[in-house]
């Protein structure tokens, strides 16, 4: 199990680690069924909002960085596909959509 949680958790640049998409997933599902319960005090439930947010603009960082690599792809004449990188889009490029 150590060796999974290896492979799921990877180094950021910032040296925080970042774990898979359907874990961040599964954890905005509790967060959410935490707030949904009613169970937590006012600061337990901003912090869990808190935590949301982040982990739901995680994931949407790496849904859009993994939507820029498909469409990087760039079939040959011979069938052979290639990679193009791509440049990552700017903060300015998030606020015209």
């Amino acid at each position: 199990m150590a060796e999974r949680d290896k492979q799921e958790a990877s180094e950021t640049p910032s040296g925080e680690a970042e774990v898979d998409f359907a874990a961040t997933v599964e954890r905005l599902e509790q967060l959410v069924e935490q707030l949904e319960s009613g169970e937590l005090s006012l600061e337990g439930s901003l912090a869990a909002f808190e935590q949301g947010v982040n982990l739901t603009r995680n994931a949407q960082r790496r849904l859009d960085e993994a939507e820029l690599r498909v469409r990087t792809l760039i079939e040959r004449p011979d069938g052979g596909i290639d990679f193009v990188p791509f440049d990552a889009p700017t903060p300015e490029d998030d606020s015209e959509r």
